[in-house]
């Protein structure tokens, strides 16, 4: 059977692999072996850090006793970034928790379009966890951003996110319903809002039907309620000649575009994201 590669020489235990993978397997889990090496390296720097090298191949009692609960809690479809609390987006590391949502790679598109032209004020509606916001402003040092979101617990976390990637002296996290408490104009404003209708709720993974916030998935009837406010406000928020941008699902790109049309933005485009799938709706205020 096949092993770890925990050993002495990092100082994490020898674990057997097939049995906890199997596991996953059994509980529906899609990538089974990828989710228990993250888990299982998790573990594994949690033992270190406790309790310290081990000698030679003994196991680390705590490290098993974290990997045993990690596991667990993925055999229940918990998503893993919330079994190790944390994520890689973009050029960052970010905290995670079941308050906000799991960063996804295709949203990293959004920070791929905002970064291609010149900002100094960005505006992140809906901002979660914080990594749009927090890597657009990693991305330009002399830019200030505000991050706004209805739940408090989410901008808890994406505080602490600010923090520790070193930008929370040039972003603002307040509590506002969209445009609700914004003030002022922006260069560039970037949501990545609720948008599953309520139908599409059945169909959805465990890790997202169970395990995230309702309220950062939940777009109403048809999934466009949020776009319908956030295409409302946009051009008295937006600067002269200002960009919006906006992830989408897949099939929604013809109305989003419509609604952005209909409140008067310009420039509209749809972007696709590395599977080709209809991903971000771009806009501009205009000049």
């Amino acid at each position: 059977m096949s092993r770890s590669g925990c050993n002495s020489n990092t100082g994490r235990p020898a674990v057997r692999q097939d049995s906890w993978i199997a596991r996953l397997h059994a509980a529906g889990v899609p990538d089974a072996a990828g989710d228990f090496r993250r888990i299982f390296r998790w573990a594994c720097d949690t033992g270190m850090t406790a309790s310290g090298p081990q000698i030679r191949d003994e196991p680390n009692a705590l490290a098993l006793r974290m990997l045993e609960i990690g596991v667990s809690a993925r055999e229940s479809r918990r998503p893993v970034s919330q079994i190790i609390g944390k994520r890689e987006f973009w050029k960052g590391t970010f905290k995670v928790t079941h308050d906000v949502l799991d960063p996804r790679p295709e949203t990293e598109l959004l920070v791929e379009l905002g970064v291609q032209e010149p900002f100094g004020h960005v505006l992140d509606l809906g901002t979660g966890s914080g990594c749009i916001v927090i890597s657009l402003l990693m991305e330009r040092p002399n830019a200030l951003g505000v991050g706004t979101d209805v739940s408090e617990k989410a901008l808890r976390v994406a505080g602490e996110n600010a923090e520790c990637t070193g930008v929370a002296e040039r972003v603002n996290l307040s509590v506002s319903d969209w445009y609700g408490d914004v003030g002022g104009r922006y260069d560039l404003i970037v949501s990545n809002p609720p948008y599953i209708a309520e139908d599409e709720f059945k169909d959805l993974p465990p890790e997202v039907r169970w395990h995230e916030p309702r309220v950062a998935l939940a777009g109403g009837i048809d999934g466009l309620s949020a776009y319908r406010a956030i295409a409302a406000g946009a051009r008295n928020h937006l600067a002269p000649g200002g960009r919006l941008l906006v992830e989408i699902g897949s099939t929604q790109a013809d109305g989003v575009r419509s609604l952005m049309a209909d409140a008067g933005l310009e420039s509209l485009a749809v972007h696709a994201d590395l599977d080709g799938r209809d991903r971000v709706v771009a806009a501009r205020s205009p000049a």
